[in-house]
């Protein structure tokens, strides 16, 4: 008999798996989880008997499972391509870890692909579903702050060398790159969602003496919107002890604050107002996993409700290859030491 709750599959148990399996749990009212499958049996086995999750003994039992309407991808970057081509073609509907791949190129594929197949493809930016970000979503498309003039964002985070330590972290391997893709994508998609794309950027990347790790875990840059507003960007993994990341927006009507989960808007008339949480984190610390679990539950709840409706996930593949553009035109800048124009802004 098919399930008349939403059934969905987990791939993946590594370290950022626990806020999806927390949420997961807090919605089984509403969603089956019919399997968790990951390559290492004694992990998959582990995670399951710790959350009451069935376990898929193969990822064919996902792919052939009739209510399996959607799967969560939690794997590391490089094993994404072929995951996605095996469950698009059984018309599987696919909610997945950023980035989205490890270069531009083969994320743009991957949207294809999903959009060929007809099924609906979410990245999983969840700071876009904390309360203070959505409060200044509307802030900025009503058109209450008035155009944005100036934008700065700033990752100020730490990584101990243990992190890097695990065989694959920090490379262009397995996980395309280091702060940028890995850490700081998360602050620079919920920027573009307000600001829009970036037209150009100069940047200077490089690896501090605090890590041995192949990428770059520091990157600061200048940016012109295709608005015409300014910007600038820091990033780096090498601020021990770590502070919150922070997303300042200097508009005609006043200038917005967003760092971590609050909010405070400096109004021209003299007001200043204040919104969402006073003390959440988000990961910027020693322990990434330091951060609450319910933007995850409403990223997962908003992408079942687009799937069941027939709509678009509110951080489609598609929208989610604009964050991918800048990340590579930094890293380019560096390279070559020039500015970069941004070409392709899907």
């Amino acid at each position: 008999m098919t399930s008349t709750r939403f059934g969905v599959g987990v791939i993946g148990t590594g370290m950022a798996a626990k806020p999806h399996a927390l949420s997961l749990k807090s919605l089984e009212d509403r969603i089956d989880v019919r399997g968790v499958y990951s390559r290492t049996a004694e992990k998959r086995s582990a995670f399951c008997a710790e959350y009451g999750f069935p376990e898929a003994a193969s990822l064919n039992a996902l792919v052939d499972d009739p209510d399996v309407r959607a799967v969560i991808l939690i794997t590391p970057p490089n094993q994404r391509t072929e995951l996605v081509d095996r469950f698009a073609a059984a018309g599987k509907h696919i909610l997945m870890e950023k980035p989205v791949e490890r270069t531009r190129e083969s994320a743009r594929k991957i949207v294809e692909t999903c959009e060929q197949a007809g099924v609906e493809l979410g990245i999983v930016f969840q700071h876009r579903f904390r309360q203070a970000s959505q409060v200044l979503a509307k802030l900025i498309a009503s058109g209450d702050l008035g155009a944005i003039a100036l934008a700065r964002a700033s990752v100020p985070w730490w990584r101990d060398q243990s992190y890097y330590d695990e065989p694959g972290r920090g490379t262009y391997a397995r996980d395309g790159g280091g702060v940028l893709i890995s850490q700081a994508i998360h602050t620079l998609d919920l920027m573009l969602s307000m600001t829009g794309p970036v037209s150009d950027v100069q940047a200077v990347a490089g690896t501090t003496p605090l890590h041995a790790m192949e990428a770059e875990d520091f990157v600061a840059g200048g940016m012109r919107f295709k608005s015409g507003a300014m910007g600038s960007v820091m990033a780096t993994v090498a601020a021990f002890p770590g502070e919150a990341e922070s997303i300042t927006l200097y508009c005609e009507e006043g200038s917005a604050h967003l760092q971590s989960g609050t909010l405070t808007v400096n109004w021209r008339d003299g007001r200043t107002e204040t919104f969402g949480e006073t003390a959440a984190g988000t990961g910027g610390g020693a322990d990434p996993m330091a951060f609450p679990f319910d933007w995850h539950r409403d990223l997962i709840m908003d992408f079942v409700d687009a799937v069941e409706s027939g709509r678009a996930p509110s951080v489609t593949g598609r929208e989610a290859l604009r964050v991918h553009d800048l990340i590579d035109a930094l890293i380019a800048s560096s390279r070559e030491g020039r500015a970069i124009t941004i070409l392709n802004g899907d």
